[in-house]
């Protein structure tokens, strides 16, 4: 087992993303504890790792409330008696988000998912780091989108928040490397799986005049004709949060399927 022993806490752990990682990180045996603004999805998640054998725990917290999440990270502390992996997967609704030109957009719903995107994962990777760094070790992970490098219309901030997160991780992972810590990163594709896409396709898509299956064909990776599985994401999360790893910090993985060549 990949993570026998780790301890991770998982924000966002109700979302599709957040689920499966949680999922994941609990099959390759990490004791993982859930997070989400509200419990009911994420005791869906828990109880599935607990009835396949895992190990889980359940708490409401939102991951914006730095009281919040420093008080449920000292629970951690306190019970499991360390943090070795911190997994921010924080959503943002996109009809709060997408469907209207930058000249039309108001400005506080341009600035909204990068305030809190970026403000999310920025206070749980510090308040993380600090239990980390008591044993010199740890993992802080975030998740982000093809729009960080690529340009979409009708986005609004979004694009702006992810590339925003991506120049965290690097940060971060400068000031923490030395403490033994890394940061790194998962740029995803298009995964219809989440639902996501398909909110973004109620928004943006009919407004272009395509169908549901336009608009998958629209988003599949370049190089490989087909979109990205939740499971290809999470297993590579397991992989960047385990020691196999090592050597990975300050960078942001390409799981675009070849729509980014890097």
């Amino acid at each position: 087992m990949l993570l026998k022993n780790k301890v991770a806490v998982v924000y966002g752990a109700g979302g599709a993303i957040g689920g499966a990682v949680a999922r994941a990180f609990a099959l390759e045996g990490a004791q993982v504890f859930l997070t989400g603004r509200q419990r009911a999805p994420v005791g869906v998640v828990a109880k599935e790792i607990l009835s396949a054998g895992g190990s889980a725990d359940v708490a409401e917290v939102d991951a914006l409330d730095e009281k919040a999440i420093d008080d449920h990270l000292q629970a951690v502390m306190n019970k499991a008696g360390r943090v070795d992996i911190s997994f921010n997967a924080i959503d943002v609704s996109v009809d709060k988000i997408v469907g209207e030109a930058m000249i039309d957009i108001a400005a506080e719903k341009f600035f909204l998912p990068i305030a809190n995107y970026t403000k999310s994962y920025f206070l749980t990777a510090r308040l993380a780091a600090r239990r980390m760094m008591q044993n010199k070790s740890g993992v802080i992970m975030t998740i982000t989108a093809l729009t960080s490098r690529k340009g979409h219309a009708g986005n609004g901030g979004y694009g702006t928040s992810q590339a925003a997160k991506e120049a965290l991780t690097r940060d971060l992972s400068a000031e923490l490397a030395p403490h033994g810590i890394r940061v790194v990163g998962l740029r995803s594709g298009a995964i219809p799986e989440t639902g996501t896409l398909r909110e973004i396709f109620e928004i943006k898509g009919k407004a272009m005049g395509v169908t549901w299956e336009q608009w998958q064909s629209y988003l599949v990776g370049p190089h490989t004709q087909r979109v990205l599985v939740l499971g290809e994401l999470a297993n590579l999360a397991v992989f960047m949060a385990s020691d196999k790893a090592s050597g990975m910090t300050g960078t942001t993985v390409n799981l675009t399927m070849g729509a980014l060549d890097d």
